[in-house]
């Protein structure tokens, strides 16, 4: 039998693409976000533009159907990859990261939707949610730092 090339399981750049029902939702005005402090229950990395930290994402074969916490800010072109607390300083000095940890708060959705500066690309599903492991995410973004190519395959 044959198959055909389309996936049903989404993809990270898929899901980080707002859809035109989200962005009227947007528009709407009806979405809500809250400040959140990093450093107890996670760090957060942010990696810019938001398709390097997709691409390491990508690299690292991690499955979006996890419920790994993962945020878009749209406006800044950022991404958030949420990551165990005390351990973001692994990626610190990469470049177009940033590490959020201790001290540092991070604007997350509060309503389903979130806002353009807040969207939930894959929101956690777990209590305590599933972290992406930093070292690996580091590993992914320095090899697409030297060989964009590269990291995209291995």
């Amino acid at each position: 039998m044959a198959q055909s090339g389309k996936s049903s399981t989404p993809t990270w750049h898929r899901l980080a693409q707002p859809t035109d029902r989200l962005r009227a939702l947007w528009v709407r005005g009806d979405d809500r976000t809250r400040w959140m402090s990093c450093g107890q229950s996670w760090d957060a990395v942010a990696i810019s533009p938001i398709s390097l930290g997709l691409d390491a994402l990508v690299a690292m074969r991690v499955s979006p159907r996890r419920g790994y916490p993962v945020l878009a800010d749209h406006l800044r072109d950022q991404l958030y990859v949420l990551v165990p607390p005390g351990t973001g300083h692994v990626a610190a000095g990469l470049p177009g990261v940033r590490v959020l940890g201790d001290g540092y708060q991070l604007l997350l959705p509060a309503s389903e939707h979130g806002s353009p500066v807040a969207h939930w690309v894959s929101p956690p599903r777990d209590v305590p949610p599933t972290l992406v492991r930093p070292d690996r995410l580091t590993h992914h973004l320095r090899t697409l730092a030297r060989d964009p190519q590269k990291a995209a395959v291995s």
